[in-house]
């Protein structure tokens, strides 16, 4: 009689989307899982680091695909240790930067079962990375906020406000669906020239971008057709990257006509 497999539960971060941002320790997890549980915003590329014999199961979780409720997950997590032995929870980002990481830990331990956590690259500082943003700069920003911006009742996170009275960088995460407050927001503070980008699925082959000023950023939604996954990044560090340079001053010398 097979001996059953004690229940433990690892928390890994997928990184931002590119599956070589996958850590080494989180590969070396997937490689010992008998079950994996991964998001929308996970690479599915990276499934191939666990056994062919693992089961995969996709919980979804993306704005308008939503397999299962969290509660569900939770359950899903704990119902597959108890069965199988070593649950992998692979997250899109890192687990603890608005990936519920601590919600799902906090139930799992609930029922005993021991838990560990491997950090991910989280999207708000890779993808910007990727374009040559720099979120913190000598002589031109010295801090940055990262925010979501739809809270868990889907409303504008209030930190947006603080965060448009400061002279930080600042990436919003989850925030497509609300540009237009947030737009108002900024130029309420009087800041509708400061330089804005979008990049929709980040870091991968389908990634799109979006570059302009607080003014006229929306326009530029429309002309790009970006969408949700996207990542916002306003502050004067996106005129700053050698990478996007062109598109911005591109995009100025269009405004000015």
């Amino acid at each position: 009689m097979l001996k059953k497999k004690q229940p433990i539960v690892t928390l890994v971060g997928a990184g931002p989307g590119d599956p070589d941002l996958l850590t080494i320790k989180g590969a070396k997890a997937l490689a010992e899982a008998d079950v994996v549980l991964y998001d929308a915003l996970a690479n599915e590329e990276i499934l191939t680091y666990a056994p062919k014999k693992a089961i995969k199961i996709f919980v979804g979780k993306r704005k308008g695909c939503h397999e299962y409720s969290q509660d569900q997950i939770n359950q899903l997590i704990v119902d597959n240790a108890l069965t199988y032995g070593h649950v992998v929870r692979l997250k899109g980002g890192d687990p603890f930067i608005f990936g519920r990481g601590s919600e799902e830990i906090d139930f799992i331990e609930s029922f005993g079962i021991p838990t560990s956590v491997v950090p991910g690259i989280s999207s708000s500082i890779a993808v910007p990375a990727y374009q040559g943003i720099s979120l913190t700069k000598r002589g031109v920003s010295e801090s940055f906020w990262v925010i979501t911006g739809t809270t868990s009742d889907r409303k504008l996170s209030n930190d947006v406000a603080l965060a448009a009275q400061s002279s930080a960088t600042v990436v919003i995460l989850m925030g497509m669906s609300k540009l237009t407050q947030i737009i108002d927001l900024f130029q309420k503070e009087s800041k509708g020239e400061t330089p804005v980008a979008i990049i929709q699925n980040g870091t991968t082959a389908q990634e799109k971008i979006g570059v302009g000023t607080i003014n006229n950023i929306e326009h530029v939604v429309v002309q790009e057709q970006l969408s949700s996954p996207a990542i916002i990044v306003i502050g004067e560090v996106v005129k700053e990257s050698n990478k996007l340079k062109g598109f911005y001053e591109e995009f100025i010398a269009k405004e000015l006509k």
